[in-house]
């Protein structure tokens, strides 16, 4: 029950306290059965009605109301043979009751809300293969701090997340461009760069940062096609016209990195990613770039998602896990 709604029950309890024969007498003693009590006898005008909807014999009945208005200190109902009716004070209990009985119940549903939205499923995906290095161990967080929320990688949907959170094939995509359509809302994340892993005997080890031209003779190592989703491609050598002489696919990370270490060619991508790899003291970063080759994540769902509380609470716990470890 929301507290003001508390302390407003509270207040009207406490304005109809009431001072008879020298005893003070409040209604904060009353309890839920009382009004419960009240509320039944005076919809069903007698006590034979009211016991079988309260499941208590007659005499209970009679004995508890009897028991109610010595404690209050007046009648609440009037009696005769066929009909039981409410005195003045007796109405103003009635109108409390419902009014108290109205707030629980809404009280209660907005509970049930809560609950039911905080269960659900999120499925994920990104634009790019190295952001799933980062995944499993938030994953495994996740099932701890929120056992109801059931966290899927839908890999499928790499290299086109927006556009698979439109149909609605997953619920949260990681891009490196801010969705402008109106139907998505977008949370920045961090901003990471981009480097350059090579062996320190690499012909260009030598240099400060690499510029777009020293990958024309490059052997350039990926994790999968297409270009376009390889964010040095996309971001630094596509624009200057550039294609690196040979460029290899490879979809593990550690089978990459072992090529780099035998210096057979060069892979590009935030150190971050490479956290839970023992990496050779052969091998070296470089800038890509004067300025660095820099680019910035947003966590990208569908407005229409924002009220659902399990997609609130894995937003809120995926920034606070990656903003703060990156």
């Amino acid at each position: 029950m929301p507290p003001i709604l508390i302390e407003m029950i509270l207040a009207l309890i406490e304005f109809f306290s009431i001072t008879q024969s020298c005893k003070r007498l409040t209604f904060r003693h009353m309890e839920l059965k009382h009004f419960r009590l009240i509320k039944t006898i005076a919809e069903e005008g007698s006590i034979a009605n009211s016991s079988e909807k309260l499941f208590l014999t007659q005499s209970a009945l009679s004995h508890q109301l009897k028991e109610l208005e010595n404690q209050l200190g007046f009648k609440v109902f009037f009696r005769s043979r066929n009909k039981w009716e409410l005195t003045e004070q007796g109405v103003e209990l009635y109108r409390l009751a419902n009014d108290l009985f109205k707030t629980i119940d809404e009280s209660f549903r907005h509970i049930q809300l809560i609950s039911e939205g905080a269960k659900g499923k999120v499925r994920i995906s990104t634009e790019c293969y190295s952001f799933y290095q980062g995944l499993p161990k938030f994953i495994q967080k996740m099932a701890i701090l929120f056992p109801a929320i059931e966290v899927d990688i839908i890999l499928d949907a790499t290299h086109q997340p927006i556009p698979k959170l439109f149909s609605k094939d997953i619920d949260i995509a990681i891009v490196t461009t801010r969705p402008s359509a109106s139907t998505i809302s977008s949370v920045e994340l961090y901003e990471d760069e981009i480097k350059c892993l090579m062996h320190r005997e690499h012909f260009l080890a030598r240099k400060d940062y690499l510029e777009a031209g020293d990958f024309q003779d490059m052997h350039l190592i990926i994790h999968s096609f297409p270009l376009d989703s390889v964010s040095v491609y996309e971001h630094f050598l596509k624009p200057n016209r550039v294609t690196p002489q040979s460029i290899s696919a490879i979809p593990f990370t550690s089978v990459a990195l072992e090529m780099v270490g035998a210096n057979m060619g060069v892979t590009c991508m935030p150190k971050w990613t490479l956290n839970s790899f023992k990496l050779s003291e052969e091998l070296i970063f470089k800038p890509i770039g004067r300025n660095g080759l820099k680019r910035t994540q947003y966590l990208a769902y569908r407005k229409e998602d924002a009220p659902k509380q399990y997609i609130s609470n894995f937003i809120s716990s995926f920034r606070e896990e990656f903003v703060v470890a990156i």
